[in-house]
C-alpha cells in the first residue's frame, strides 16, 4: 500500500509540473501591435500620371526609421513628417513606370518589432 502511495504521488508530481510548463499565453508574451497604414493618396486604382507623388500615413505605433516603401520593387525615397498623432510619408512613383499598374509597398516594423505591411494598386498612363 506504501508503494502504491508513492508512485501515485510522483505521477500527480510530474503530470502537475507539466501543467505549470505550458502557463498563460497572456502573461508570458507581450501582445504585437503592428503599424497601420492609412489615407492613402491618391486612392486604390486610381489613374495616375507619370512620376506623381503619393502620400499616406501611417500610425504612432510605427518607428519612423523602420518605414521602407517600394514600387513594382523598385526603392523609392520618401518623405516622413510628423503630424498630430501620426506620421505622415510623401514620394514619388519612379519615372521609368508608364503604361502600368504598379502597387505601392509599404514595409515596417512598429515600436515593439512587430512587422507591419500594406500597400496599393495604382494606374500609371503614359
Amino acid at each position: 500500500m506504501k508503494n502504491f502511495k508513492f508512485v501515485s504521488l510522483i505521477i500527480l508530481t510530474i503530470f502537475s509540473t507539466n501543467l505549470y510548463a505550458y502557463g498563460s499565453s497572456s502573461s508570458s508574451k507581450k501582445a504585437c501591435k503592428k503599424p497601420k497604414f492609412t489615407q492613402f493618396t491618391p486612392p486604390h486604382l486610381t489613374a495616375v500620371a507619370a512620376q506623381s507623388e503619393f502620400s499616406f500615413q501611417a500610425s504612432m505605433l510605427t518607428n519612423p526609421d523602420s518605414i521602407e516603401v517600394s514600387v513594382k520593387k523598385q526603392p523609392v525615397e520618401v518623405t516622413i513628417s510628423k503630424v498630430n498623432n501620426a506620421y505622415t510619408v510623401s514620394g514619388r512613383l519612379p519615372e521609368t513606370l508608364t503604361g502600368t499598374f504598379a502597387r505601392i509597398k509599404i514595409d515596417a516594423k512598429g515600436i515593439n518589432n512587430c512587422k507591419g505591411s500594406d500597400g496599393w494598386l495604382l494606374k500609371i498612363e503614359e
